[in-house]
């Protein structure tokens, strides 16, 4: 039967109706903002100092947090879409039932989270802080650093009295004497470190699993997963970019925070990393991670470590 031209123009209207349409879709897909938490110094500034947020793909929408409880809160309440957090903030949010999944690892030496004191502080090992009190955020990675070098060091996790306070509020709390120790991580430890004198007694290069991770609400992993995909591979390529411009990075870090050049490169340091997909060696560190907090109280129950990420995300 022969083939018309009106057969054949009706089918060309089709096709490229069609396709208009889905071209249609993916752009409205692109335009579609990813809502990133984030913290003063954090990815936002990485990848502007690496020149990534103008290859960006898809747009990217800013909120900034004091920290993993804030930015938990926004993601359980879907104001956010993805964030970084801690290993120990992932099992925190996990007990607390908020709708995340971990979608990517970051990989660091652990260094970052540490326990320090005042110059002046005869305190000098773990052991001298028995029967003293320590502030940090509760059930994050100061907290679990303090623990774990307890039980390191052959002590009972109530030898120590804790203080969860905010970090601005433990900063001023050790600075005026009102508690011995302060456990916390990046920029506040570099900061007590550079900045005020404080002296670092244990950090967790040894202890600690040295991972945070990329977590994405669920419902931000149903509408925007190829979003989510892209803003991992920017971030990957971040972090790459640091690894040979560890100067550069400093520098925009310190423009960006107002702290210090020397605080900066302190950050830095202890920020080299690498970002890599969730594989079943992340998930071991995690599940262990999961472990520990539930034998020393931090969290109620015992929780799966798979049931919190979603190693399907490749980039």
């Amino acid at each position: 039967m022969p083939f018309s031209r009106r057969v054949f123009l009706a089918g060309l209207s089709s096709a490229t109706g069609a396709h208009l349409l889905s071209l249609s879709r993916s752009r409205a897909l692109a335009a579609t903002p990813l809502h990133v938490g984030d913290q003063k110094g954090g990815a936002q500034a990485l990848l502007t100092a690496a020149g990534l947020t103008t290859r960006s793909p898809v747009p990217l929408q800013w909120s900034l947090f004091a920290g993993a409880p804030m930015l938990i809160q926004a993601l359980t309440a879907g104001a956010v879409d993805v964030g970084v957090i801690g290993d120990a903030p992932l099992v925190f949010a996990q007990a607390g039932g908020s709708p995340i999944k971990a979608v990517a690892a970051i990989q660091t030496d652990g260094t970052m989270t540490a326990i320090v004191v005042r110059k002046d502080s005869p305190i000098r090992s773990i052991q001298d802080l028995k029967g003293r009190s320590i502030a940090t955020l509760k059930s994050q990675t100061g907290h679990y650093l303090t623990l774990a070098a307890l039980r390191d060091a052959g002590m009972h996790d109530d030898d120590v009295r804790f203080v969860f306070v905010p970090p601005t509020a433990a900063k001023m709390a050790l600075q005026n004497g009102s508690v011995d120790a302060w456990a916390t991580w990046g920029p506040y430890i570099a900061d007590a470190k550079i900045d005020d004198g404080a002296r670092e007694i244990v950090n967790g290069g040894r202890l600690m699993s040295g991972l945070s991770y990329v977590v994405a609400t669920d419902e931000a992993l149903q509408s925007q997963r190829n979003a989510i995909i892209a803003y991992n591979r920017l971030l990957r390529d971040g972090h790459q970019w640091m690894l040979t411009h560890a100067e550069d990075y400093a520098v925009a870090w310190s423009r960006e925070t107002g702290l210090s050049l020397p605080v900066a490169r302190e950050v830095v340091r202890t920020s080299m990393a690498s970002v890599v997909p969730i594989t079943p060696d992340i998930l071991r560190k995690q599940q262990g991670v999961s472990d520990f907090m539930t034998a020393t109280r931090m969290i109620p129950g015992s929780w799966d470590a798979k049931a919190v990420t979603d190693p399907t995300i490749a980039f």
